[in-house]
């Protein structure tokens, strides 16, 4: 039997899984995601030991999935959720100090790569991945094929801008559609209310609060129209914290998707599905990395 390790690098925490051949996981460990480019290639190299060695499974393949611009070699060019962490030699570092071969992409990518193969994006040749966190990421698949771009770019659908003269951005720029449709953009509408104080006081009742999802939910969908209107994907799949409240964003959203989509009434609409895999999707992307990494 196979055995296939994944690590999720976020801005908190590291989230290892180890997956068996039929993508069931067999290993999931949790550390804090150490400060700094130094600290974090050690801590990455520490916890593959600590996964390798965790009940005696092991691993026969590594992939690690970084947040920011991650060319084909697995370098960062630029992370702005990784202090510091501009050319960074992630993969090459982490071959040299392990001494077995390192997949490591973007982690929406992952993501992607997992709500694909084993999740609610499975069966589907055309399809987007939008995780709705922090910030936004993703993936698109077509033809079958995970796209990666000429640099291994892709997918970077948060830094789409939507509105010019809209709110700065970390990526530098302005009204980017992160800035409305991520986590932050539905604090940000709310006034700085949290996103889980937002959606208690909407499902109370809450005018107020209501009308914020409901603008949130335009704006979510602004960009999922912009998308399809470029690739037209069968099915999108949203990730991210929303997922805890599909029930009422997805019918939101549905409903403001099909009044901006170009033509809408003559072509068959994406299916509309919340992820499956929830915070462990980056992880077990990881781990397939592997089996379809150029």
């Amino acid at each position: 039997m196979t055995r296939a390790a994944g690590i999720d690098v976020g801005g908190t925490k590291f989230l290892g899984v180890v997956l068996d051949d039929q993508g069931n996981v067999l290993v999931e460990l949790r550390r804090p995601t150490p400060k700094g480019s130094e600290a974090l290639i050690s801590g990455l190299v520490d916890f593959a030991r600590e996964l390798a060695a965790h009940d005696s499974v092991g691993y026969d393949t590594l992939g690690v999935g970084v947040p920011g611009l991650v060319t084909s070699e697995g370098v960062i060019r630029a992370s702005p959720n990784l202090v510091g962490a501009f050319d960074l030699l992630v993969g090459p570092l982490l071959i040299e100090a392990l001494g077995h071969p390192v997949s490591v992409d973007n982690d929406a990518t992952c993501a992607a790569l997992a709500e694909w193969q084993l999740g609610a994006g499975r069966g589907f040749a055309d399809l987007i991945v939008v995780t709705l966190g922090t910030g936004i990421g993703g993936g698109l698949i077509l033809g079958g094929r995970l796209q990666r771009g000429t640099n291994g770019f892709a997918g970077e659908f948060g830094h789409m801008v939507v509105q010019p003269d809209g709110p700065l951005c970390p990526c530098g720029r302005r009204g980017c559609w992160e800035r409305f449709a991520s986590g932050r953009g539905l604090q940000m509408l709310a006034g700085g209310r949290r996103g889980e104080d937002v959606v208690a006081a909407a499902r109370s009742g809450d005018r107020e609060m209501l009308a914020v999802i409901d603008e949130f939910a335009r704006w979510v969908a602004l960009g999922l129209v912009n998308l399809t209107n470029i690739v037209d994907p069968a099915c999108i799949v949203l990730g991210g914290g929303l997922s805890a409240d599909h029930d009422l964003f997805l019918p939101l959203i549905g409903r403001e998707f099909a009044s901006l989509l170009y033509s809408p009434e003559h072509r068959r609409h994406p299916e509309l599905r919340f992820a499956a895999l929830g915070e462990r999707a980056g992880a077990v992307g990881a781990a397939l990395l592997p089996t379809t990494h150029h």
